[in-house]
């Protein structure tokens, strides 16, 4: 993104106040404005215009209709029943829950999109108390997979059933979740998030901690961004965790945005971390071609009914 987190959301505030101002009451917002509120990534494939504010009623006698053009207002039929489902940002402006905004977007949305918009919603959730309201990620993430079960039939429904599926706790950015999914597609197997490596810590005592391993194995992903690169404090933070577990038999692999770039870097990645974990004993069917996103859901839901 062009603009951090932060300042699209105060721009997207500012707007929203000084729409509720002229129409002369508080105003609901939902779909990616509802993101923009609540400090969220909006995928960058959604369908829908993300410069436009987009209000949000629970039936067409309760649209609000503005002159404004650059104001585009939807129905959300559940909010009949769920009539208190809004977070307040300020007197003049509410936003819709976040779950309730997941599934709004569901048809808008790519299936691996609304995997990445399910994790990153876990994320900003649990980084917001009154949000989280004391429970963890896990306890969030359980939440979110039968929310969609829960409500009545909306378009879309069957998408977040699927997503939920694939939708996972402690995730820190959307492209670890492009990542995850990549290597779930070539045939990987479940590997542990934001994982804390027993027994080593940094200089300063703070536990190490690994975006994606297989602890049984000792193999790890890590996910490098460009603050990775640009951050020197950041970048020996990294080198000193790496090279300290790595002297522990972990083999670790960098996964950065060339290694997403296209299939075949996709591909090439995948390869390399399930030879490593097969050299280790690990055994599952290794694809060459990354599956369809929803064939991983149903393996998901297979391993989930044999627990």
């Amino acid at each position: 993104m062009h603009e951090s987190l932060a300042d699209r959301r105060r721009d997207t505030v500012q707007r929203c106040t000084d729409a509720a101002k002229s129409a002369g009451k508080r105003l609901l917002f939902g779909m990616t404005t509802s993101l923009a509120l609540q400090s969220v990534p909006i995928p960058d494939d959604c369908d829908l215009d993300t410069a436009q504010l987009h209000t949000v009623s629970s039936s067409g006698d309760r649209r609000t209709r503005l002159a404004d053009p650059s104001i585009t207002a939807h129905i959300w039929q559940p909010l009949v029943q769920y009539p208190d489902a809004n977070v307040r940002i300020n007197q003049h402006v509410y936003a819709l829950d976040l779950f309730h905004t997941w599934a709004q977007l569901a048809h808008h949305l790519t299936m691996e999109s609304l995997i990445m918009l399910g994790d990153a919603i876990i994320t900003a959730i649990i980084r917001q108390p009154k949000l989280a309201q004391g429970r963890d990620a896990e306890t969030i993430r359980r939440e979110l997979m039968g929310f969609a079960d829960a409500l009545p039939r909306f378009r879309g429904k069957r998408n977040c059933q699927t997503a939920s599926l694939l939708i996972r706790a402690g995730v820190d950015s959307p492209t670890e979740t492009r990542e995850r999914l990549s290597l779930l597609k070539h045939g990987l197997p479940e590997m542990v998030l934001n994982h804390v490596v027993s027994g080593s810590t940094f200089r300063s005592g703070a536990a190490m901690t690994l975006d994606m391993a297989w602890p049984e194995y000792r193999v790890a992903v890590e996910y490098d961004g460009d603050h990775h690169r640009t951050n020197k404090a950041q970048w020996r933070r990294d080198q000193e965790k790496r090279d300290r577990l790595r002297s522990r038999g972990w083999l670790i692999f960098i996964a950065t945005g060339a290694t997403l770039a296209d299939a075949g870097a996709r591909a090439e990645l995948a390869f390399h971390v399930a030879r490593a974990l097969m050299t280790r004993g690990a055994e599952f069917p290794f694809r060459v071609l990354e599956a369809p996103i929803e064939s991983v859901a149903r393996e998901a839901r297979k391993r989930a009914k044999r627990q």
